[in-house]
């Protein structure tokens, strides 16, 4: 067999042998993901913003009951109005419509919201600030999701920001990202998955009520909604488990690769067993601190046989798997401990051979716009000759991504602490590509030793105002516990909190 060629597994029902190894391998990534098994589904792969976005549109635009529209970034661009005057349009109709945002990431759409709660949709905000919460700003709801009438889900990378669309006048080309259209079973985990960040939101709970539509009809496809949530880890352990069984090929594309210690030694031990282990990642990111981090972890991975691109575009930004031409993998979750770990993110896994060979037949597209990186006889990393991303333009080359939002920074900064943790316990080996950032802090700490033993009452201040802070926030939660277990003693545990006024059930007849 052609060392890129994809075949399909021997049926699970050939022999007694292949059915019980089918049986353990579904309990094992059952338990791992925390994700049900759904086989009647059909799955369609969309590249890019221009399959994804008028996909969408088209799917809100002709739904009849209800539509669920979930996005870390929805933009107060010409893309972010578009989708807003879609889904107010619908909620004008007689739809109900329910819209999740994250306060971070959409930190500058706030005049986009009135349009839609105007129009009689439900609008909620996931986690702005909050005084009784410091440190609550690190969990995200980072999912991109949509749902309409219960017949189609849409999941994906993409934001709703005219930056996936790209700008030819300034040469930025349309960023590299990845999205699929599910029918069936499946769709109902992705209603799940949406009430989940709805209650998480505050308030009163999503009350819509899918119609029984029977999904024979859908296809065959086998998937899984593993729909993340903060400290349950079941897409961490999901990417371990594949790492750690995939027998021929684990073909993987990330768009802020600065994985754990566990992580990268389950890719090193699958490539030294003889498996075709490739990553491919941004040349340039949005988020500057990313670049570095990423590139750290290069030569623990090149040494032991991992073979490692980098994008030549203006930014790629998917976040994919495929491996032993049957097992796929696309959503929101980067191979980081922001995403593993803290944040909301929702990947569907798909078991199914023909979908996994258009998933590699595309990774081999994606590998011609990319450049390799290798280890020279030194031992340093360096990369090849760069590819052409595309056609040379009268104004120059294509130009890569050099900032990003505030909202996708959260994940650079933990990243970050990642990397000073690992100076201070030894935990990994640091890399060249961590100097400037090690120096930068070095500098900063010592420069504050220096302010605290000629200035003290200027470190004193800060430290004592931040100590008050915690404590009025830690005491504030105690009460605020203290006396929900009296109310509830007092009311039954059925009582509920009120929904906000802007929580408010939308307009329209019901399900």
């Amino acid at each position: 067999m052609h060392p890129n060629e994809f075949q399909a597994p021997v049926p699970a029902a050939a022999n007694g042998v292949a059915v019980a190894d089918s049986d353990r391998f579904d309990r094992a990534f059952a338990r791992a993901a925390g994700a049900a098994l759904t086989e009647r589904n059909a799955v369609r792969l969309l590249l890019d913003a221009k399959e994804n976005f008028p996909a969408w549109l088209d799917a809100i635009r002709a739904a009849q009951r209800f539509v669920l529209f979930e996005s870390y970034i929805i933009a107060d661009d010409g893309v972010g109005r578009a989708f807003v005057q879609a889904l107010a349009d619908r909620a004008r109709a007689g739809v109900r419509v329910y819209v999740v945002y994250d306060w971070l990431g959409s930190t500058k759409s706030s005049a986009t919201w009135e349009a839609l709660t105007g129009a009689g949709a439900a609008v909620r905000c996931f986690n702005p600030p909050s005084l009784d919460s410091p440190l609550a700003w690190l969990t995200r709801d980072h999912r991109k999701s949509i749902v309409v009438d219960g017949d189609v889900g849409y999941v994906s990378g993409l934001c709703v920001s005219e930056e996936w669309e790209g700008d030819p006048a300034r040469r930025l080309e349309p960023w590299r990202d990845t999205g699929v259209e599910i029918r069936g079973d499946a769709v109902a985990e992705l209603e799940a998955a949406f009430a989940q960040v709805w209650a998480a939101c505050g308030g009163a709970p999503l009350t819509i009520e899918r119609a029984a539509r029977p999904a024979e009809g859908a296809g065959n496809v086998r998937v899984r909604v593993i729909a993340g949530v903060p400290n349950a880890t079941g897409m961490y352990r999901t990417d371990l488990l594949v790492a750690s069984t995939a027998r021929r090929h684990l073909w993987i594309t990330d768009a802020y690769f600065i994985a754990t210690a566990a992580y990268t030694q389950a890719l090193r031990a699958a490539a030294r067993d003889g498996v075709d282990v490739r990553l491919l990642v941004p040349g340039a990111s949005d988020i500057p601190a990313v670049s570095p981090l990423s590139r750290a972890g290069y030569r623990a991975l090149l040494d032991a046989g991992v073979r490692v691109f980098e994008w030549n575009g203006t930014m790629l930004h998917a976040k994919t798997a495929v491996a032993d031409g049957m097992w796929s993998r696309v959503g929101s979750t980067n191979l980081n401990l922001a995403s593993w770990i803290s944040n909301y993110e929702l990947d569907v896994a798909i078991e199914d051979a023909g979908f996994a060979q258009l998933m590699a037949e595309q990774y081999e597209r994606d590998l011609a716009r990319a450049t390799e990186i290798v280890l020279t006889r030194r031992n340093r990393v360096r990369r090849t000759e760069p590819r052409a991303a595309v056609e040379p333009e009268a104004g120059g080359g294509t130009r890569r991504a050099v900032a990003g939002s505030a909202g996708r920074a959260a994940a650079g900064a933990v990243s970050v602490g990642s990397a000073l943790g690992a100076a201070l316990t030894n935990r990994r080996t640091l890399g060249p590509a961590e100097v400037g950032l090690l120096t930068t802090m070095a500098l900063f700490m010592l420069g504050t030793a220096v302010v605290a033993a000629f200035f003290p009452r200027l470190v004193a201040w800060p430290l004592g105002f931040l100590a008050a802070w915690l404590g009025m926030a830690w005491g504030f939660k105690g009460w605020k516990l203290w006396r929900g277990r009296h109310a509830a003693g007092a009311d039954g545990p059925d009582a509920a909190d009120p929904a906000p006024a802007r929580d408010r059930e939308p307009r329209g007849p019901g399900p």
